[in-house]
């Protein structure tokens, strides 16, 4: 959107941007597309310090202003259309799994347009490469990044229909106003959009002027609204990758390898195999062997029968311990010496081990290739990159592969990449036919992308009640970044305030700040060992960060003689972070008496032009940590929790609180429970069984989700916001109730296994015929 003022000039910094531009395009009916130029950052003022800390990289243009940035010169090609039966459609460039996109985008819409939010239809475009990084979702950017461009195209919507309407009925534009999906006449004659939007159409693609609404005017916008999909998803209607009926393609899976990313040598029974009932094809691909048969039984009996002779993974042999010395031996050395006699200096040292994304969809694609066109059904987040590599890999030039989106079932980061959709591609090609591809449990957990194991290292110095100093060091098997995030920060190389570092060190960077005045900081990264398959799991590095952060703030808190609420709120950067601290710390009673062994963590966040705060409370008595479920990881448990959540502006209360409870179980899960054992060369968890996410009986029966007024004119991000708060906070009250800060993550990772670790040949287990026995 290029702001404009009353005369039409360009606005400086800093005036109202409710005066916008976008185009009317040639259409059989009105039709609108967005001009957009780089929205205002809302920077909150900081707090003085003693001993002042610059700003970092972060805090003058972090990873969501970037990536809005990139989006930038693609905006004008996304429109918006008025059929004549005055519905609304909008083919929104981004994907869907879960996090419930399509409903605030459609109340940005409704809001500017005067129009019922059910009369906006909002889909899933397909894959377009002329929009770039218009089609990449991640990184919590979408409503940041899309706020004003979807609203500017509504605006000018409603102005051209305005314009039509005076023309027809000769009335003048200002006695005219807009009501419900109709042009209303002074007489209160109502004129619907649909009956407008034939004579509302150009001829040419134009220029049109228009003015956004004031917060102060907006009456969707901030209000709580359930979401547009969620009576398809509880009563099943909701269609979903596996549940498309595409011609031709049937039920394929494939048998991977015992270790890691080995590959075939042979197939033994291939023949046999192919004889087996309801099986039509047998084909090696570069992952493993794949199957096609009438139904998924008969693919998994298929891949169970299947005698492959298997070379070795890059990993064979490995385990935990190789991974742990491997990172301590690249550990970045600490620039400030300990000088005992002048100063107190804290050490601290953390291990984050392996741990999976955790989507309840398995990963599943449908592929139809044919000799010149290919044709992928995926929920995707990386669109042009998946489209760009099937056409690579299939000979194919772009324009031959079309991509379709769908609904996703969850992805927390997994479906930045086209791993199930690369592999269908190839399948459908080696076997000549359409294949409907999903991956089974144990693929994802032993085979997946997983979130790389790291270690955390902090050096903080102190004088006379102040921080002097604070040093962290990330360590980390390498995140894979090439889903589209190198390139998208290419393309604003110039913009970035990091100079010439990796992607990944531009990453860090971008999201990661000490969010405190301490001084002097440095807070760098080292990664290493790219030979796992890795992901940008939901919020990326930050729920580590924060976690070994937080926990030393305590350690900071208890040696100056303050409690954790005490001095976070002395050193706390910004009136924002301040602002959640004392709503959690009100709300969630900060201080109340507990039993010995039950304790309250605090802790709080900042990224993507947000701000959030959690309070936990915990029980870490025996009584509690002992307690049997059948097949279940108990341990310690979270029994109340109050997060607030400083979004800048809140487009749908309803949907933050939602995204807030979900962070919530993660990060519990991150600190307590959920994490991949390495052993061999290959992770021993094969089900949702085995891996410990946060299950029902580690919920916190309390939970509260405070939504803070706006702050701002312009919304942050909320995908991934609550996850590393809620960690940070659970690992701080675990020590306060246990005497004793934790160092490794997730606390149980060296207890004895909860589950009986599965054969790795046949790699996926049998199909379950007891499945009744489990149900009640």
């Amino acid at each position: 959107m290029t702001s404009t003022n009353e005369t039409g000039t360009a606005a400086p910094q800093g005036v109202s941007r409710r005066q916008a531009l976008a185009y009317l395009v040639a259409a059989p009916t009105l039709a609108i597309a967005i001009d957009l130029a780089r929205p205002d950052a809302a920077r909150a003022g900081t707090a003085p310090a003693v001993v002042p800390s610059l700003p970092g990289p972060a805090e003058l243009l972090d990873l969501t202003e970037a990536q809005t940035l990139a989006a930038a010169p693609t905006s004008m090609l996304i429109t918006l259309t008025l059929g004549t039966d005055g519905i609304v459609r909008f083919a929104f460039p981004r994907s869907e799994n879960g996090q419930g996109i399509t409903t605030p985008t459609a109340m940005l819409i409704a809001e500017e347009l005067d129009l019922p939010v059910e009369r906006v239809d909002v889909t899933l475009a397909d894959a377009r490469p002329e929009l770039l990084f218009n089609q990449l979702t991640g990184g919590s950017n979408t409503t940041h990044s899309t706020y004003l461009p979807v609203r500017t195209v509504a605006a000018a919507a409603r102005t051209r229909l305005l314009a039509t309407a005076s023309a027809r009925t000769g009335v003048a534009e200002r006695e005219l106003r807009t009501d419900g999906g109709a042009v209303v006449l002074p007489d209160g004659t109502r004129i619907d959009y649909g009956d407008l939007a034939e004579a509302a159409r150009v001829e040419r693609t134009t220029a049109i002027g228009t003015r956004l609404k004031d917060v102060s005017e907006m009456r969707v916008i901030g209000r709580p609204r359930g979401r547009a999909d969620a009576r398809a998803a509880v009563t099943g209607t909701k269609k979903y990758t596996m549940d498309l009926d595409v011609p031709g393609a049937l039920p394929t899976m494939v048998c991977r390898p015992p270790t890691l990313n080995g590959t075939v040598r042979a197939v033994r029974n291939a023949a046999a195999v192919l004889a087996m009932p309801g099986v039509t094809h047998v084909a090696e691909i570069p992952t493993g062997v794949a199957v096609r048969a009438e139904t998924f039984g008969q693919c998994v009996d298929a891949v169970r029968a299947l005698q492959v002779d298997w070379a070795d993974g890059p990993v064979a042999g490995m385990s935990d311990a190789d991974v742990l010395a491997e990172l301590r031996g690249a550990q970045l050395p600490l620039a400030v010496p300990r000088v005992p006699l002048l100063t107190t200096t804290i050490d601290t040292d953390f291990t984050f081990w392996f741990s999976s994304n955790s989507a309840l969809e398995p990963n599943c694609a449908i592929a139809d290739v044919r000799p010149g066109s290919a044709e992928i059904w995926a929920g995707l987040q990386a669109l042009i990159v998946a489209q760009g590599w099937i056409a690579g890999e299939l000979g194919l030039s772009v324009s031959a592969v079309t991509v379709h989106v769908t609904q996703g079932g969850g992805s927390f980061g997994r479906k930045l990449f086209h791993d199930a959709a690369a592999e269908a591609a190839q399948a459908s090609r080696a076997m000549g036919v359409p294949v409907k591809l999903m991956w089974h449990r144990a693929d994802d957990f032993r085979q997946g992308r997983v979130h790389p194991a790291s270690t955390h290292r902090i050096r903080t110095t102190l004088l006379g009640g102040e921080v002097l100093t604070w040093e962290q060091r990330h360590t980390s098997i390498g995140t894979d970044f090439s889903h589209g995030f190198g390139e998208m920060l290419l393309s604003v190389a110039s913009k970035l305030p990091v100079g010439d570092l990796s992607v990944a060190e531009t990453i860090y960077l971008l999201t990661q700040s000490t969010h405190y005045s301490f001084g002097v900081q440095t807070n760098l990264l080292s990664e290493v060992d790219r030979r796992f398959n890795t992901g940008a799991m939901r919020n990326i590095y930050s729920p580590n960060v924060a976690t070994a952060r937080e926990l030393t703030v305590d350690r900071i808190g208890k040696r100056l003689r303050l409690d954790p609420l005490q001095v976070r709120r002395k050193f706390a950067r910004d009136e924002r972070s301040r602002g959640v601290l004392d709503a959690v710390a009100e709300a969630g009673e900060w201080g109340r008496a507990l039993p010995d062994g039950v304790a309250q963590g605090i802790a709080f966040h900042a990224e993507y032009q947000s701000v959030a705060a959690c309070l936990v409370e915990i029980d870490c008595r025996p009584g509690t940590v002992d307690r049997e479920v059948r097949d279940g990881r108990t341990g310690p448990r979270v029994t109340r929790v109050t997060t607030a959540a400083d979004v800048g502006l809140t487009v749908n209360p309803k949907g933050l609180e939602a995204q807030m409870i979900g962070g919530v179980m993660d990060g519990i899960a991150i600190i307590l429970t959920s994490s991949l054992h390495l052993r061999d060369g290959h992770f021993l968890e094969a089900s949702w069984d085995n891996y410990a996410y946060t299950r029902q009986w580690n919920v916190p029966p309390e939970m509260r989700v405070i939504v803070m007024e706006n702050t701002s004119e312009q919304p942050g991000g909320a995908g991934e916001l609550a996850v590393a708060s809620a960690a940070a906070a659970t690992a701080t009250a675990y020590a306060r109730a246990t005497g004793k800060m934790p160092t490794e993550f997730p606390v149980n990772h060296h207890e004895p296994l909860h589950f009986e670790v599965k054969p790795t040949v046949p790699p996926v287990p049998a199909s379950p015929v007891d499945g009744l026995r489990w149900t009640y």
